[in-house]
Order: C-alpha cells, then sequence, then structure tokens
C-alpha cells in the first residue's frame, strides 16, 4: 500500500454536504469518498496512479 500524505483542502460548504452525504450512503468516510471519487476520474481518464517496481526485492536464486 503507498504511502498516504495530509493535503489541505478548501471546498465549498454545498459540496462538502453533498459529499458527506454520499459517503454516508456508501458507508465510508469523506475522506475515503474524496479518494474514492478522485481515483474514479483519474481511472476514467487513463491517469491512475501506476505501481512502482519493488526494487528491494531478492532475485529467486
Amino acid at each position: 500500500m503507498s504511502k498516504k500524505k495530509a493535503f489541505a483542502l478548501r471546498i465549498n460548504e454545498d459540496m462538502l454536504k453533498a459529499i458527506e452525504k454520499w459517503a454516508s450512503d456508501e458507508f465510508r468516510s469523506t475522506n475515503g469518498q474524496i479518494e474514492w471519487m478522485l481515483m474514479q476520474y483519474l481511472k476514467e481518464h487513463k491517469r491512475d496512479p501506476k505501481p512502482k517496481k519493488d526494487t528491494n526485492k531478492k532475485s529467486d536464486q
């Protein structure tokens, strides 16, 4: 799992209320809902983050 980074977000009050309602309907936290929405948008536009190759793995010899 990738490391999460804190980020301050300014958002319109009405938009936040709508997201909070949606999150509640989906049994998610508001933060989780915003993350999900952003990831859906990124995937839709083929800009989702690609997993990094793990360079710390030992080769199977």
